[in-house]
């Protein structure tokens, strides 16, 4: 393993060697494409070395801490990425043009692009259609998250996990490459389409998003998500659930503590009361996220909405006197038509 003034961030099996993304001995353009573990301890290291601060998003991010990996995996083998170059990427996308846009966060942009099952570029329409998501250079969720999305979705298996294909670390450019859901996020079917979400739909993406939590939460080293929200459930063409975005992703207690003390993160009005106000982490606060990712699936109302009424703004505040009285449960209920199918 590189001493400390050689922070190499990734371990290649075929060559056994580390590479730093400072490195001028081995570049992105030297290093052929292969398979690549993770090395959490020396990224780790490399990132406390720099002492980087992340600062949040107006609309959502609380604050940030160290984003620890996880040690090890939660299944046999890590899963083996592919390195794309920046030059592959940006022929897979069409250049990165305008049209192929699919969403836009506090990291920057996400594409369509298409590749081939080597990883090559593809023309667009032919091959394997994949979503890169590309890291805004002046991005507010810097290389830290990025790593630590690498470091999770490159270890965790289930099939209500969004697919990470491959990653590029390429001088100031840093991209990762997913499998393309075609529905989108459940977000963009709840608030933004004028057809409401069937009912069958609806409780088949709540069934598929709890599975994915109960994994993350599951096991000997359970991962607290801190980011469940409408916008992080994205959809396959048979509106089967995927939780994206583990940026924000943290370790959980292990033995016999209670809980991991870190800054808050997190998004409003889906951050755990408790965890806010205490920094004290527990899967208990994805599971109050859940919760109110229920009432949205169930009223069809967002989670905050300041174009409502003063009493209806927060949706767990103006819908807490209903849960308590079954009598007004059914007000609850999302008033639109929706039909099944």
């Amino acid at each position: 393993m590189a001493d400390n003034n050689n922070c190499g961030c990734w371990t290649f099996l075929k060559r056994g060697v580390c590479n730093s993304s400072s490195s001028t001995t081995h570049s992105a353009n030297t290093i052929p494409r292969t398979s690549l573990v993770y090395d959490a301890a020396t990224e780790t290291r490399c990132l406390n070395a720099s002492n980087r601060e992340l600062f949040p998003p107006s609309e959502a991010r609380l604050s940030s801490d160290n984003l620890d990996p996880p040690t090890s995996t939660k299944t046999k083998s890590p899963r083996q990425l592919l390195q794309f170059t920046f030059q592959e990427l940006k022929s897979a996308t069409g250049n990165f043009r305008p049209d192929s846009i699919l969403g836009e966060g506090g990291f920057g942009y996400v594409f369509k692009g298409w590749i081939e099952e080597n990883g090559a570029p593809a023309k667009p329409g032919s091959r394997i259609t994949v979503a890169v998501k590309s890291l805004k250079l002046d991005g507010l969720q810097g290389h830290r998250e990025w790593v630590v999305e690498v470091a999770f979705l490159g270890q965790l298996h289930h099939p209500n996990l969004v697919k990470l294909i491959g990653y590029c670390i390429e001088e100031d450019h840093r991209l990762l490459v997913y499998e393309f859901m075609t529905r989108g996020s459940l977000e963009n079917h709840l608030f933004r389409r004028t057809i409401p979400l069937p009912w069958s739909n609806r409780i088949k993406i709540t069934l598929g998003a709890a599975k994915g939590l109960a994994f993350l939460h599951g096991g000997p080293e359970p991962v607290i998500y801190r980011d469940f929200k409408t916008s992080n459930i994205l959809l396959d063409s048979e509106y089967n659930a995927k939780l994206s975005d583990f940026g924000l992703a943290k370790a959980g207690p292990q033995g016999d503590k209670t809980h991991v003390s870190t800054r808050v993160v997190g998004t409003y009005g889906y951050a755990a009361p408790e965890y806010v106000m205490t920094g004290h982490l527990t899967s208990k606060s994805d599971v109050y996220s859940f919760g109110v990712v229920l009432l949205e699936i169930l009223t069809g109302r967002r989670s905050m909405d300041k174009k409502r009424p003063s009493g209806e703004q927060n949706l767990v505040t103006w819908a807490r006197p209903y849960l308590a009285d079954k009598r007004k449960l059914y007000q609850l209920v999302d008033p639109r038509p929706s039909y099944n199918g």
